[in-house]
């Protein structure tokens, strides 16, 4: 251990983050010891480590450099005042280091780099979420929303005081009546001609709005999003230019409330906003998409009101996308901190009465961890993916109507998958370290508290899963509208006989292996990428389209029966969407999966990959067997052979984590500095110590177990004396 205590010191934040140089030496040495026969495949860390960086590497490095700096990061035990000056005045250090400006125009001294903004952004988790999530209300909302509903005129009236800090901002959006129905939300912004001015009204307290980043104390304007009247014509949802304060408090007509104490992302002051007829000039309209001249009238470069209200909220589709990134790094920061500790921690002698058991050898905890990062890897990939779809729509390299419909169909499949996935990932990491996951100084229980309000923010989880299953019902039936008269008829048949679509041919191929298979054959089979792949379409296809065929017509019905029919139907919607969202998670994974030029490394990946497909086939091993999609014998098979796929990345684990490339500087958790492999290392030398003493305390088993062999010996001797006795005898 000598040799390698010159490490220590280097980091200036603790006494104790170098020492996961150690337990990762000692890990080293366990698995090459291990390994010394073995020709299993090796995980090129470095490279994979490049590959999950993905296009905007240097953005994410710098960013990640910024968030391993003690004055960025999250002091735990502050009190709610405190955390939250600290992080206000992190987002002036922020300022000072230019990090904050890539998303914006030439103009504004940014560089229109939409991708790298947003995967810069993301890194600061790492740091404190309420840092990440501030930094995204001022510059991501509030400041996003000036730049892409406004005009020039706007961006270089406001844009640089909003850069720059000088114009701490809110979003105001959300009301307490009505959350996700942005639509449908009551405060109005009527012109009055008279006056050349918009009238900001909150007519009820249900309309206030509400959750409201910057609102609770430090926001000196907001976006505020109401009912454009003019001239007796409600156009809809417009966002609007608001003051709210000065140095002296709420300005005349306004008034709010601080939310307080949250469960978490205290950092952030959240509140309440209300307007009692508050006047702002025509002119603080942001315009682009709808205007509103001298005389009062409306204008708007799109015609349909629909399509121009989901116009306006689809150009801040990038606080959903930001989460899905921030809700990935979180969890890759919590396996890497659980498996660090899981190789480390020794618990029960189950193979020796000398050693006790790495943690991270049990089958259980594999399955606990190890599945975790197989999902961690499959939510990167797919982040990747949507990140270079959003950069092609925000850079205008690629920005039709149907791309910007599929971005916000595939961030509001992505965003619920992610950050429902990172809060089980994060509990389940803190129950796999036992009671030292449940201090504060280890991380899992601030991020969970802070993770925890994503799901239900930038769009609750529910809410967005239907929209994403909307547009498959949409995209089901625009296929079908293609189709001739036979091949409808032909559907209906299959339908009315209770066998569900099926245009991949798996159900025959499938259940073929029921009487003549073999284990070794099944395997085979369910490690195949193209029987996962058939399985998990086949699991969207067939939800969508029992769907669709329960739904048919029901556009065609009066409101109210056409909405009971969708409510009946509802869960099977949702659930067609989460089915969606794994698939492309699925997809994704499989496709960086080509990318890997080392062979080893793509072996090791691949068997990743199998394990990610293969838990959510199991997940849902019900509905197969119920839809005739795999058959029983099948489908026993399927738990033993991912337990198997465990086993072989039971070596690789310490790897995989590792390759999420986050140093001590991020994880900042005692459990996975090396201290549990010090620990564990004096108390093997104390054993080994006591054991080579001659008066060493004996183990009261030991000394039962050494009367019994000696009871038994003396009976043997006995019985042997009495029985020679009795041949003299005779």
């Amino acid at each position: 251990m000598a040799d390698l205590r010159h490490c220590r010191g280097q980091h200036p934040t603790s006494n104790h983050h170098d020492r996961s140089t150690i337990g990762k030496a000692l890990l080293v040495t366990q698995q090459n010891t291990a390994a010394t026969s073995r020709t299993e495949p090796h995980l090129d860390v470095a490279a994979l480590g490049e590959q999950l960086l993905g296009k905007w590497a240097e953005d994410r490095r710098v960013s990640r450099a910024i968030a391993g700096r003690a004055e960025f990061q999250r002091i735990e035990g502050q009190s709610m005042a405190e955390h939250r000056e600290r992080v206000l005045g992190q987002l002036s250090l922020l300022v000072e280091e230019g990090a904050i400006q890539r998303a914006f125009p030439e103009s504004m001294g940014g560089s229109n780099n939409h991708g790298g903004n947003i995967a810069a952004f993301e890194e600061l988790v790492t740091a404190d979420p309420s840092l990440q999530i501030k930094a995204g209300v001022q510059w991501g909302l509030f400041g996003s929303a000036v730049l892409h509903l406004g005009t020039q005129e706007h961006h270089e009236k406001w844009l640089p005081g909003i850069l720059n800090m000088e114009i701490p901002g809110a979003f105001a959006m959300t009301e307490i009546g009505h959350g996700s129905d942005v639509a449908s939300v009551a405060t109005t912004a009527t012109y009055i001609p008279e006056t050349d001015e918009f009238e900001i009204h909150t007519p009820f307290r249900a309309a206030w709005k509400e959750f409201l980043g910057n609102a609770g104390q430090h926001g000196h304007a907001a976006v505020v999003f109401a009912q454009l009247i003019t001239q007796g014509v409600n156009h809809g949802v417009h966002a609007l230019y608001v003051p709210i304060r000065d140095g002296n408090g709420f300005l005349p007509g306004i008034g709010g409330e601080d939310d307080g104490l949250k469960g978490g992302l205290n950092g952030i002051d959240n509140g309440r906003l209300h307007f009692d007829h508050v006047r702002i000039p025509r002119t603080n309209l942001l315009n682009r998409y709808g205007d509103v001249d001298a005389s009062g009238k409306y204008t708007s470069p799109i015609a349909s009101p629909g399509r121009r209200f989901f116009t306006m909220l689809g150009t801040l589709v990038q606080g959903r996308v930001s989460l899905d990134g921030a809700a990935v790094a979180a969890s890759k920061v919590a396996l890497q901190i659980a498996v660090t500790y899981a190789h480390q921690r020794r618990q029960f002698n189950a193979t020796s009465n000398i050693q006790e058991e790495v943690i991270m050898d049990y089958q259980r905890h594999q399955r606990r961890l190890i599945s975790r990062i197989a999902t961690t890897y499959a939510m990167s990939f797919a982040h990747e993916s949507l990140l270079e779809k959003f950069d092609g729509v925000f850079s205008g390299a690629s920005d039709t109507d149907e791309d910007r419909q599929d971005l916000e169909t595939l961030a509001a499949a992505l965003k619920p998958t992610s950050t429902w996935n990172a809060l089980d990932i994060l509990q389940e990491c803190r129950e796999a370290c036992g009671g030292a996951g449940f201090i504060t100084k280890n991380r899992f229980t601030s991020l969970r508290a802070d993770l925890d309000v994503y799901v239900t923010f930038e769009g609750d989880n529910n809410v967005l899963l239907q929209l994403v299953a909307k547009r498959l019902l949409t995209d089901y039936a625009q296929e079908f509208r293609h189709l001739d008269a036979g091949v409808l008829a032909r559907y209906v048949v299959r339908q009315a006989g209770n066998v569900a679509i099926n245009r991949s041919g798996l159900r025959q191929f499938a259940q073929t292996w029921a009487d003549t298979g073999s284990e070794k054959r099944s395997a085979n089979f369910l490690k195949d990428a193209e029987t996962q792949r058939n399985l998990l379409t086949d699991r969207v296809q067939t939800a969508v389209g029992e769907v669709a065929d329960a739904m048919r017509g029901a556009a065609k019905l009066q409101q109210a029966e056409g909405a009971r029919i969708f409510n009946e139907n509802q869960h099977e919607i949702i659930e067609a969407a989460r089915a969606h969202g794994e698939l492309l998670l699925w997809e994704s994974f499989t496709a960086a999966l080509e990318n890997i030029k080392d062979a080893d490394t793509r072996q090791i990946m691949t068997w990743v990959r199998d394990l990610f497909g293969l838990q959510l086939i199991e997940k849902d091993l019900a509905w197969y067997q119920m839809h005739g999609r795999l058959s029983s014998q099948r489908a026993r098979t399927l738990g033993p052979y991912i337990n198997r796929l465990l086993a072989r990345l039971r070596p690789h684990a310490q790897d995989l984590v590792d390759a999420f490339g986050y140093g001590p500087e991020h994880l900042r958790a005692d459990i996975a500095t090396g201290i549990e492999a010090e620990r564990q290392d004096e108390a093997a030398e104390y054993l080994r110590r006591q054991r080579a003493l001659p008066d060493a305390p004996m183990d009261e088993k030991v000394l039962v177990a050494r009367r019994k062999a000696e009871e038994k010996a003396q009976r043997h001797a006995a019985k042997a004396a009495a029985k020679k006795g009795r041949k003299v005898g005779a």
